[in-house]
Parts: C-alpha cells; structure tokens; sequence
C-alpha cells in the first residue's frame, strides 16, 4: 500500500495547484467567512446534538484526499455514540438520531468541514472524500480523482443529493449497490466536470449548492 501511495503521490506531483478552479487563497478567504457567518447556526447545531443524544458533539472519520492521504473529515454526529454498521447511509438507518434527521436534511452536518478547506484536507469544490474501503488507488479513475483535493460540493453532489433517500429504496445489498452502481457513477460526473473546470464553474457550484440548501430550509 506504501508503495502504491508513492506512485500515486508522484503522478499527481504537478496536479491540484495547476488546477483552473478557485485560487487556494480565495477558497480559504471563503471558508474563512463562511464559518463567522454561519457562527450562530453552528452553535444551535452544537447545542441540538449535544443535548439530544449522548456522546461528543463532533464526529471525525477518516476519509483518503489529495494523493492518497488520509485525513479526518469534521461533521456533526448525527448517529447514536457507538453505533456500528455499513460505512454509508441510507434515510431509514436507525442509528441516525432525530436530530440528525434534521442536520442531514438541510446539511447543516456538513458545515465544520469549512474548517477542513482551512487546514488544506479540502476545497470548496471538488469530488466528495471516500472512506478508505471504497477507494482504489491503482485505479485509473481514482488516480484522477485523488490528483486534486477533495471537496464539500461539486456536480455530482447535487446531482445524488438524495443519496440516502436512494439507497432506502434499495431491497438488496445496498453497500454493494453503492460500490458498483453509484461510486461509478459519482466518479464519471466529477471526472468530467474536473476536465472543463475553471474558476467561473466551481463559483456557479457554489451558488447552485447554497441555492439548493436554501431551498430545503424552506421547505
């Protein structure tokens, strides 16, 4: 595995910073004015899962980012303290609390990994972290993938928003379901979006990802 992530870590020696979307000092000035601007709603989020549920506040999970490397991925816990089961989730699971309901739905879960972008674990915008068992390093398109840092949107995002809603419809093995029919797909989306990225496309993800949380408080 060592051997592996140095391969990988020399194929994508020039990537990421020669990539054409948001400048790294902007994305940080963003994370940096998104976390003081949603200071409030982070709080009432911290008090809600602390209140209503037992165990810590934050939960870290290791997720592989940029050229390999492992990082600890900040959310709010959303399922009961010491729950076990399948790495993903679908919208029936029963370790997600009633609280967590809520956080998930309008993914107010998602906000301390602006502290992730800060760190440089990050971007704003860019394919999703995978947990460990779910990436292949000597795969192609992984190798892709893993050449840029990970980020808190990008269009396939959106477009599997409802993931969980998705997976609770499946009968069978939905972590089997999720490895061989919707990681793919997720992964051709970003790949293609990565190959006409540029500053003006990753800002109108944005916009459309705040557009699309806007509307889900709403409702």
């Amino acid at each position: 595995m060592r051997t592996t992530r140095q391969a990988l870590t020399r194929r994508t020696e020039a990537s990421d910073e020669s990539r054409p979307g948001l400048p790294r000092p902007v994305e940080v000035a963003l994370a940096l004015a998104g976390l003081v601007a949603t200071a409030p709603l982070l709080a009432l989020s911290a008090l809600a899962v602390a209140l209503s549920s037992r165990g810590p506040v934050l939960f870290h999970h290791e997720r592989v980012g940029w050229r390999g490397r492992h990082f600890r991925l900040l959310k709010f816990r959303t399922m009961r303290h010491g729950a076990t089961g399948l790495e993903i989730s679908a919208a029936d699971d029963a370790r997600i609390t009633p609280v967590g309901r809520v956080l998930r739905r309008i993914k107010l879960d998602e906000l301390p990994q602006l502290w992730n972008v800060i760190r440089g674990d990050m971007s704003l915008v860019g394919p999703r972290p995978e947990v460990p068992r779910y990436v292949d390093v000597d795969d192609p398109l992984w190798a892709e993938v893993l050449s840029v840092r990970p980020g808190l949107t990008d269009p396939a995002t959106l477009r599997y928003r409802d993931e969980e809603r998705l997976l609770a419809s499946v009968s069978g093995d939905r972590d089997r379901h999720y490895r061989e029919v919707v990681l793919p797909a997720k992964l051709r989306e970003s790949l293609a979006y990565l190959r006409r990225r540029s500053w003006r496309t990753d800002l109108y993800v944005l916009f459309g990802t705040l557009r699309k949380v806007t509307r889900t408080e709403e409702r």
